[in-house]
């Protein structure tokens, strides 16, 4: 026995601590009530109910925003996107909104040592300019924010352009056929959506009227990039071919995976063996491919004896949309299916169906499985992982987001005290059970008690304007 060593506890405890691979995977327009898991009954979601079976199974679980580039710069940044102008839905070709000297979510596993990956859509701005090269290293992106590799769609797939990129490249690139894009004015000879609609296989319902690519019109003027131009049938599988590469090179060593998946946005073109499978149209095909894509993942883990000490975060950037400019029958098709569930408003809109989403953690060897009815956000990962790494956030960093680790696994049952959401163009704010909506256009102030009124059908602001005034006073300490 050798004595006179004394190690304190805190270190022991430190290095003890695990490192879970994490792998988030962050779904496009799914609704609190498209899986079956939240109690949708006219479509099935087997693979991403196992994951609520044996995870933790959020039911006040939200994203930041009830649009999609917002929600990702809250996620990304810890910091709420409406604090400053220009965080609003981007087009294809804007410039990089996140700053590349700050703290980011993916920044925090590196400095952990992990390796990280995106694979899937971005929409956060690439380039330091709008008017950028198409056909070289396009920078900054996602490499100069904490990932080590990135592959891929600048923005939605409704926009141009449409291509893959690799790093700081687009994949089939072309010197004798240079991509050109513009938002503002029409160019080069492709035929577009408004001139040549009998050159579609999906009609849109409102604007994607320009440049066609895969018989779909898209928002956006691009031309050139032939070789580039990707197939949309092929989006699911090409990601989710990406992301088990990178699994499977890495899986020896700690990873980071935040895999975003381009399901279920428009425009829907699941591939051809989900076409139909759903009876809800192509949406509700996009929603089994998205379902078959999570199996896909968590068999791979499985095989490669890495699911127990993996973290896999489910969640959607905002709330669900049926017709969402592209007639694909989303509406006539629906039936008795709820893409929102109980709760009333869908994307864009500040009620909750805007914001509240899907929120699924599950790590086999750490969290015991259940529900939690907490009040947690998705802007929260970065100083709760930073906490469990005992990461100190740099001053003024990630300024918004609150550690709420114990809660994430399941170890306390305590949230968010107050969140603001964030609708297209204005803010609420929520507070234990109490939600206060302050007068936006020509709508009055709206107080809704989300225990007893989750649908948010009776207003309640004449009869407790106390607790309004509450709410309204909180709202104006967060926003300075």
């Amino acid at each position: 026995m050798i004595a006179g060593i004394f190690i304190p506890l805190s270190i022991i405890a430190q290095n003890k601590k695990s490192k879970p691979n994490v792998i988030f995977i962050y779904v496009d327009d799914l609704g609190y009530g498209d899986l079956s898991c939240y109690g949708a009954k006219a479509i099935s979601t087997p693979n991403t109910d196992k994951l609520a079976t044996n995870g933790l199974r959020f039911t006040r679980g939200h994203a930041t925003s009830a649009t999609c580039t917002p929600s990702r710069f809250g996620l990304m940044t810890g910091q709420y996107p409406w604090r400053k102008p220009g965080r609003n839905i981007l087009p294809g070709d804007a410039a990089l909104i996140i700053p590349t000297d700050q703290i980011t979510l993916p920044k925090v596993f590196k400095n952990e040592g992990y390796t990280t990956a995106i694979i899937g859509k971005w929409h956060l701005g690439l380039g330091d300019q709008i008017n950028k090269d198409w056909n070289a290293d396009i920078k900054p992106g996602p490499n100069e924010v904490g990932f080590d590799y990135s592959y891929i769609f600048p923005a939605t797939a409704d926009r141009v352009p449409t291509v893959f990129m690799e790093n700081h490249r687009i994949i089939g690139l072309d010197p004798k056929d240079p991509i050109t894009v513009n938002y503002k004015n029409k160019i080069g000879n492709d035929p577009t959506g408004k001139e040549h609609p009998e050159l579609l296989k999906l009609q849109s319902s409102v604007g994607h009227n320009h440049t066609i690519v895969n018989g779909i019109g898209r928002i956006g003027y691009m031309s050139g990039g032939k070789q580039t131009r990707w197939t949309d049938e092929e989006l699911g599988t090409t990601f989710l071919a990406k992301a088990q590469d990178f699994i499977a090179q890495n899986h020896k060593k700690p990873f980071f995976l935040y895999f975003a998946l381009h399901d279920i946005h428009v425009p829907r073109m699941p591939a051809t063996m989900f076409k139909g499978k759903s009876n809800l149209g192509y949406r509700g095909d996009a929603i089994l491919e998205m379902d078959w894509i999570v199996g896909q993942i968590t068999k791979q883990l499985h095989e490669l004896g890495i699911e127990q000490n993996t973290m896999i975060v489910f969640s959607s950037d905002n709330g669900p949309v049926l017709d969402d400019g592209y007639a694909d029958k989303a509406e006539e098709l629906n039936g008795i299916h709820s893409p929102a569930g109980p709760l009333r408003g869908w994307k864009t809109d500040l009620y909750e169906g805007g914001t509240r989403v899907p929120f699924i953690i599950s790590w086999p060897a750490h969290i015991k499985p259940g529900v939690s009815q907490e009040l947690v956000c998705q802007i929260d990962f970065v100083a709760s992982f930073a906490s469990y790494f005992n990461q100190k956030l740099p001053d003024g960093q990630a300024s918004d987001s609150q550690n709420l680790w114990d809660t994430f696994v399941g170890n306390a049952k305590q949230g968010r005290m107050t969140l603001i959401q964030e609708g297209y163009s204005n803010l609420a704010i929520v507070s234990g059970d109490w939600k206060y909506i302050p007068p936006f256009g020509k709508n009055g102030p709206q107080l809704y008690n989300l225990k007893e009124d989750l649908a948010e059908e009776i207003n309640v602001f004449d009869q407790f304007q106390e607790q309004a005034a509450i709410l309204e006073a909180l709202f104006k300490q967060e926003k300075n």
